[in-house]
């Protein structure tokens, strides 16, 4: 299960200059007993790749944001904060050994400040002894597709239904982290969204396109957003596009390192956290390690999602019967954890149960159940295959959540999870229990009780501009907006604000004018002079949402601010010599201004005659 991934920090890392210290005596605590055997079996030229990571760790619980994709672009700029910050001094010695020719690969991770190494075994070894590193963990791991009992129905769960209250997922992107998808299959291939940003292989075997070596990516896909080219409808929310990042290799095998990129990706796929092309939900329908038991590798990763807005569905395991068979991630508190049933509503023998207090989780396990039992989905080649498990029955979950978003964007993980939760049909015992969870999925039910909740999303923004959109800081800058509760609820707008630079909690930017009190209002501000004397040069991103009555924040809407000084700064060069950017020929006593971003002559004293 070695990983060849390329050296993506070579640059950086390539520095050199000390020497290697002596193998220092390795602490038991930081590195993972594995590590500790494949180190003493090296030779001394021999190389392994293990996860380094390291203690200081980005605090998720303080980004903030009105809305998914503020939350998101905070919560990226926050990881990636903190690796940058974390990683400094590991790096430059990594660069160090890598010109030594005792690294081969160093590959930085921002999702859990961690940073991928295949090293020597003493400079594991060294590694392990830093203050700044927590674990030492090896890079292979056991990553279990979860394919056993429970049969699907997407009548039972009410799909069918809310397809004919008109919605369908529309607008809704979801993501796989599996064996890939097979992007041919006429289910599926229309429903891909595209682009350089809609697929990721983290082993760099098929890095051009979607593919599925397997077919188990493609089953899940199929049930998620599945059309009816086969001649019946097959997946949850046929309306909803998908993306997708491989955690199976060519092998079928994982490695720590490119789990931690999957996740990574899915928070940024095109690396830039301002575009806003997250998913909203992630599907994974596979467990870490060969059994039940509570591994938190992954919980980092599976946090960074929620603050992102993105609601994390995993399938539960298929260890069962037996009580307390739980695996992770599923069992993460931050999961939502889906079991299997039969088309009768009985659980399926392999389905795993609870408890479980995995990473702080209170509630049962798993927290729902879903049709598990031989359904009918896609697979590769355009072909259908018939599978059981909850590696099926999380899908559906994952589909249902896009069926709500589609007809509540801007609905939080809290209140998705609470809705899908609160709607279940109680299977087994009365009350929620460590079978069967809160019951059986119900999306109508759940789309209900978010009908029944009002108007829970704020309201758009549109329109907004500055005047004027370049400014030297000598006079205020207006800023207008024209925010519309209209098409989402139709509440009167009761309040806008706006940030300049980076967004934060609600309620906490410059207050802005409300013209009326109607569904539709334009929205004013003035930033002044002493808020503008605070500027840099360069360009400013300006940010603005409103609030309905029913106290919903909207999405923001963004725009941007250009402050450009006059700088009077004029000079005579001392002696012949043009400043940098300057051409022709240079005289001592010509004289040059500096307008902020560049020099330029304004006087020639050659044409002058001197």
């Amino acid at each position: 299960m070695r990983l060849a991934l390329a050296l993506t920090a070579t640059t950086s890392l390539m520095l050199g200059g000390l020497t290697v210290p002596a193998v220092a005596t390795v602490p038991a605590a930081a590195v993972a007993p594995a590590v500790q055997a494949t180190l003493g079996s090296l030779g001394p030229a021999e190389t392994t790749t293990v996860l380094v990571t390291l203690r200081q760790q980005a605090d998720l619980s303080t980004v903030r944001g009105g809305t998914r994709a503020a939350r998101a672009a905070g919560t990226v700029r926050a990881l990636r904060a903190t690796a940058q910050a974390g990683q400094a001094a590991i790096r430059v010695r990594l660069g160090t050994l890598a010109g030594l020719g005792k690294v081969v690969d160093a590959t930085p991770l921002w999702v859990v400040d961690a940073i991928s190494v295949t090293a020597t075994a003493d400079v594991i070894a060294e590694l392990a002894t830093r203050a700044d590193v927590a674990s030492v963990t090896a890079d292979d791991v056991v990553v279990r597709p979860a394919a056993a009992p429970a049969q699907p129905n997407l009548v039972t769960v009410g799909a069918p239904a809310v397809w004919d209250l008109g919605q369908t997922g529309q607008g809704v992107v979801v993501a796989s982290l599996d064996s890939g998808v097979d992007v041919s299959h006429p289910d599926l291939a229309g429903r891909w969204r595209g682009g350089t940003n809609s697929w990721f292989d983290p082993y760099g075997q098929h890095p051009d396109a979607p593919v599925d070596l397997s077919g188990h990516g493609t089953a899940t896909m199929g049930v998620i957003v599945g059309g009816d080219a086969g001649g019946t409808s097959i997946g949850m929310a046929p309306g909803a596009q998908w993306i997708a990042a491989r955690v199976f290799d060519d092998r079928g095998a994982a490695t720590a390192t490119a789990l931690h990129q999957a996740f990574q990706w899915v928070l940024d796929p095109d690396g830039d956290p301002a575009t806003g092309d997250a998913p909203q939900v992630v599907n994974a329908s596979w467990s870490l390690g060969s059994g039940p038991g509570c591994d938190l590798s992954l919980q980092p990763d599976v946090r960074a999602l929620v603050a992102a807005g993105i609601a994390p569905v995993f399938a539960a395991g298929n260890f069962g019967p037996g009580a307390g068979t739980s695996v992770s991630p599923a069992n993460y508190p931050e999961s939502l954890a889906v079991g299997a049933v039969s088309g009768t509503g009985t659980i399926a023998s392999a389905s795993s149960r609870g408890p479980s207090t995995c990473g702080g989780r209170t509630g049962v396990f798993p927290d729902l159940v879903a049709p598990g039992v031989d359904v009918l989905t896609t697979d590769r080649y355009g072909l259908y295959q018939v599978v059981s498990g909850t590696s099926i029955a999380a899908p559906h979950v994952t589909g249902a959540l896009a069926l709500l978003l589609g007809a509540f964007p801007g609905t939080s993980v809290t209140r998705q999870r609470e809705a899908v939760l609160g709607a279940a049909t109680d299977l087994g015992p009365a009350g929620a229990d460590d079978t069967y969870g809160h019951g059986e999925l119900d999306v109508l039910a759940a789309y209900a009780s978010l009908e029944a909740a009002g108007d829970n999303v704020g309201p758009a923004v549109g329109g907004l501009s500055v005047t004027p959109g370049t400014t030297d800081t000598s006079s205020a800058v207006a800023v207008t907006a024209v925010a519309d509760d209209s098409a989402a609820g139709g509440s009167a707008i009761q309040a806008a604000e706006l940030f300049v630079d980076a967004v934060g909690a609600d309620g906490s930017g410059t207050p802005m004018t409300v013209a009326s009190s109607a569904s539709v209002s334009q929205v004013t501000a003035t930033l002044p002079t002493g808020v503008l004397a605070l500027l840099a040069d360069g360009t400013h991103p300006v940010f603005v949402h409103a609030e309905d009555a029913a106290g919903n924040w909207g999405q923001v809407a963004q725009t941007q601010l250009v402050v450009s000084r006059p700088h009077g700064l004029w000079f005579s060069t001392v002696g012949a010599t043009n400043p940098p950017g300057v051409g022709g020929s240079a005289d001592a006593a010509d004289v040059y201004r500096w307008d902020g971003s560049g020099f330029s002559r304004v006087w020639d004293a050659s044409v002058a005659g001197l």
